[in-house]
This record gives C-alpha cells, structure tokens and sequence, in this order.
C-alpha cells in the first residue's frame, strides 16, 4: 500500500467515525427530548409538544412546508448566485490592484461590521416590493463575507506563482482563471460557506417581517396562534433543509478543492 492510498483510507475512516459519533448524539437529543415532553412531562407541553405532537403535524402540514420551501427558495437561490458572483468579481477586481484596495478597505473595514438585518425597515421603506426589499438584505448578507474572503484569498496567493505566470505571459483572463483563481479558492469558499449560513438566518428574518408565505413566514404565523407543534415542525423542517443544501455544498467543495484534502 503506497501512501496516498493510506492517506485516502485514513480520511475514509475518519469519515466514518465523525459521521457515527453525529448520528449517535442526533438520536441521543431525539430519546432526550421525547423523554422530557412525551414520557415525563416535565417541559411545558404548551411550548415544548412532544414528538407525538408534532410528527403528526408536520405530515398534516407537508404540503403547506414545501410550498414554503419553495418560495423562500425561489428568492434565496438567484440572490445567492448574484452576491457570490459579484463578490467574487470585485474581490479579484480590486485584489489585483493594490492602489484600489489601498483606498477601499477603510470603506469596507466600515461598512463590513453593519448587520443586514438594521437595514429591514429601510429597505421595506425604499425598494417597491417585498421581494426586493428581502433580496436586498440577503444579497448584503452574503456579499460581504465573499468579497473579504476574495480579497483576502488574493493577497494570500504565493509570490512565485505570479511570478510563474509573467513568465508564461498570462494575463487577462487567462491569469484570473488559471492562477487567481484556483490560489484564492479555498478563502473563496470560506467566505461562501458563512454567506450561505447567514442567507438562511436573514432569509428567515426577512420572512417574518412581511412575507405573505416562506419558511420564515409559516414559523411566525403559527407561532402567534400558540401552535407550537407546527412551529417546531416548521424549524425542524428547515433545519433539515439547511442541513441538506450545506452537505451538497461540502462535496462541491470538497470536489473542486481535492488537493486540500492531503492537509
């Protein structure tokens, strides 16, 4: 056995491990809480309903969860392609040129620190619709961590691979697509990865403001009738959701950064 076939069986059965130890402590909180509401009571069964309650009501609200999903998706996805897109473009825009990031990163140092979410009623005040007015917010959310990791993936690249591509004569496009690039990527997708986190959060935000269907929407709307058996249905429901979509993206990332993987 040579040694990237050990290296790849020692990730596999780490792999394994960590995914036995998740699964071990997700039906370690399921027995808790079924022991705390269905078998002792000790929660408050108003608050806290046991799985007895709110299984059932997540399968009589399957449909009304989906269509949710679907509208709060149908925002989050083309405004999450926008601020990765221009995030990353700007970043490597103004990465390149160090007289430009000289000047804008006191500006962006400023701006950076501001939380979306202080910016809802102004953004409900301003843009004509709802949806814009929460794509605003979400876009804001997720920009920013892309454009700080791009800029600080660029800085980062080694000095002898730019000094490999003026030997080649690369330039253009082909320097950004064969060197920036590929040397950023890894801040690139840590910077894509707590984007997509905090666009769940203020996606979820943004729905219970005005939102007339959405995740958020539907936990908001059942929490202010005391159904506390469709709202924990409904934050289950998205959680599976979020925990699915990050998964996927693990393995892009995962796939597209192989060479990380040795470290």
């Amino acid at each position: 056995m040579n040694r990237r076939e050990y290296e790849w069986k020692l990730a596999q059965h780490d792999r394994r491990i960590a995914r036995c130890g998740a699964s071990l402590i997700f039906i370690a909180s399921i027995c808790s809480y079924a022991v705390l509401t269905d078998l002792t009571g000790w929660l408050d069964p108003v608050l806290f309903p046991g799985w007895s309650v709110i299984l059932p009501e997540m399968l009589q609200s399957s449909d009304e969860l989906f269509r949710g999903l679907f509208f709060s998706l149908r925002l989050l996805v083309p405004t999450l392609a926008a601020a990765i897109f221009a995030g990353i473009a700007l970043g490597v825009l103004i990465g390149m040129r160090p007289r430009a990031k000289l000047v804008l990163m006191p500006l962006f140092r400023a701006l950076n620190p501001i939380p979306p979410t202080m910016l809802i009623p102004y953004a409900i005040a301003v843009l004509p619709s709802f949806w814009l007015s929460s794509a605003a917010i979400i876009f804001l959310g997720v920009f920013w961590p892309v454009l700080m990791s791009t800029l600080h993936g660029v800085a980062m690249l080694e000095p002898r691979w730019l000094d490999n591509a003026r030997c080649l004569e690369l330039s253009g496009r082909r320097l950004v697509f064969k060197v920036i690039l590929p040397g950023a990527a890894p801040q690139i997708f840590s910077g894509i990865g707590s984007g997509l986190i905090f666009s769940f959060i203020l996606l979820t935000v943004a729905e219970m403001f005005g939102a007339k269907a959405g995740m958020g929407f539907y936990v908001q709307y059942y929490a202010d009738f005391a159904e506390y058996g469709k709202v924990l249905g409904g934050i289950l429901f998205l959680s599976a959701v979020v925990l699915v979509i990050m998964a996927v993206f693990d393995r892009i990332q995962r796939r597209i950064l192989h060479w990380t993987q040795k470290r």
